[in-house]
């Protein structure tokens, strides 16, 4: 098995709104956000797991909806959390098999389909 893997970024606005009012981020604030996709499988006859030219086909139109929005405002995204976010993603990537959202340099959520 074979992994790989491509970054792309957005910038998007959201609170957090099962947070206490005490906490800064129930208040409205943005992130430069970074996602990972991941694809892990056997070689084909291109010797690819994938082409990322059809992984950016996949992911740059759901990169398009999400991009300088407001998360919150968004339909599966109310609560738009970094694991959320990370898994909104994974719904939606049907052949990626990890998502790695990075909030800024050392902050991330990962969600994989893998079972090891």
């Amino acid at each position: 098995m074979t992994t790989i893997a491509r970054t792309y970024y957005f910038e998007s606005a959201h609170r957090l709104p099962k947070l206490s009012e005490t906490h800064k981020c129930h208040h409205m604030h943005g992130h430069n956000y970074k996602l990972i996709a991941g694809v892990r499988g056997e070689l084909d006859e291109r010797g690819f797991v994938m082409d990322f030219a059809e992984l950016d086909e996949v992911v740059n139109p759901l990169i398009k909806q999400i991009d300088h929005k407001v998360l919150n405002e968004i339909p599966g995204l109310e609560n738009p959390t970094a694991e959320l976010i990370a898994e909104w993603f994974l719904e939606r990537i049907p052949q990626s098999t990890s998502i790695r959202i990075y909030e800024n340099d050392d902050c991330y959520a990962e969600v994989s389909r893998d079972k090891n």
